[in-house]
């Protein structure tokens, strides 16, 4: 079980720019709020421009 809690990081594509926010999630796309970057399937894509989740990387903002 995780318990370090407020511990959510950013993810950008790097194709677009889009941010993905654990904290926030992406409930339009089925991610709830606090879902973290392990948990979102392989499968998902970048709402703004369709890039893979490997297209993905951590940013410190």
């Amino acid at each position: 079980m995780n318990t370090d809690t407020g511990q959510y990081r950013k993810y950008m594509c790097l194709i677009c720019g889009y941010i993905y926010d654990e904290a926030a999630g992406v409930p339009d796309e089925g991610l709830a709020a606090g879902t973290k970057w392990e948990d979102v399937p392989m499968n998902w894509t970048c709402p703004e421009c369709g890039a893979r989740k490997e297209d993905f990387e951590m940013v410190q903002i």
